[in-house]
């Protein structure tokens, strides 16, 4: 665990061209392995990278594990909130923006510190979960997984829509949310693999985004409606669809009575974060399962 918040962090200044005038933090361990993973984290709304890492512990996990971390982030001129504005066409969008900055931040990092670049995952909460959603979308060909937290699918076209489906309503149906993934780019497959998390009393992004996520991926990853198999995980209900070859593409964790945020475990030797806003200590780590489903761990 680390004392003060942001010192592990160090910016990436170059990166490419930067359509989208992000910035760049990267946290590269003592224990980084040669042709290791890439973990691409993006933050959500009044949050900074800093703050994030230290809430959901992701430094900590690559200490143990030995994997680069990326954290691009957003800045208050783009968005009054610090939000990623992944509700923006000229950012949501393969080619362009913010989208496009975060591709050129990964392409770096990938070179600057010998990745495999067939092991670059990326996750984030809220705003930064919708984003995530907009890089697997736009650049699959990146990723070999993504983990969405209290985020939306793909895609908003505006501010008001963007709105109106955070509450719930006017969700794309689930041909139109399949085709925006497939129309995204000119992508094939093999897709990125995809973790959803949700708290279940979450009044920021209602929980019918989660299950929206889900069927985008469905048809994609060729799975079928309803979940292979359901257990519990440190308390909580999962669920995970396999594909033909009994591989683990998606998996659901809807936490009980947890509001909008990133769910943590700081507590114990397998503890990891901090409780905070948005940072929720509600016994079970987001950031090590995800870690756990993408094999890092």
């Amino acid at each position: 665990m680390h004392s003060e918040r942001g010192t592990r962090l160090t910016t990436l200044n170059s990166f490419g061209t930067d359509p989208g005038s992000l910035s760049a933090d990267i946290y590269i361990p003592e224990t980084v392995q040669k042709d290791g993973p890439l973990v691409v984290v993006l933050h959500g709304s009044d949050q900074s990278a800093m703050s994030y890492d230290y809430g959901s512990g992701w430094s900590t996990l690559a200490d143990e594990r030995g994997f680069a971390l990326l954290f691009p982030g957003q800045r208050l001129r783009n968005n009054a909130i610090g939000s990623f504005n992944w509700f923006k066409s000229g950012d949501n969008h393969r080619g362009s923006g913010e989208a496009l900055s975060i591709r050129h931040m990964i392409k770096q990092v990938v070179k600057d510190h010998a990745v495999d670049p067939s092991r670059v995952f990326i996750t984030g909460l809220s705003a930064g979960g919708a984003m995530t959603s907009v890089m697997l979308a736009t650049y699959p060909e990146v990723f070999a997984g993504g983990a969405i937290i209290a985020g939306l699918p793909y895609r908003t076209d505006s501010l008001l829509q963007a709105l109106v489906r955070m509450k719930g309503y006017g969700s794309a149906s689930d041909q139109t949310l399949d085709e925006f993934v497939r129309g995204a780019s000119k992508f094939s497959g093999p897709w990125p693999t995809i973790s959803v998390w949700h708290g279940d009393t979450d009044r920021t992004v209602d929980i019918s985004n989660a299950g929206a996520i889900i069927r985008q991926w469905q048809k994609i990853l060729k799975v079928g409606d309803a979940p292979t198999r359901r257990e519990e995980v440190d308390g909580f209900p999962r669920k995970v669809w396999c594909d033909a070859d009994g591989r683990e593409v998606i998996e659901e964790y809807i936490i009980r009575n947890m509001g909008h945020g990133t769910p943590i475990n700081a507590e114990g030797k397998e503890g990891l974060g901090k409780e905070g806003k948005y940072m929720l200590e509600v016994g079970i780590s987001s950031t090590r399962h995800i870690a756990d489903f993408w094999g890092l761990t």
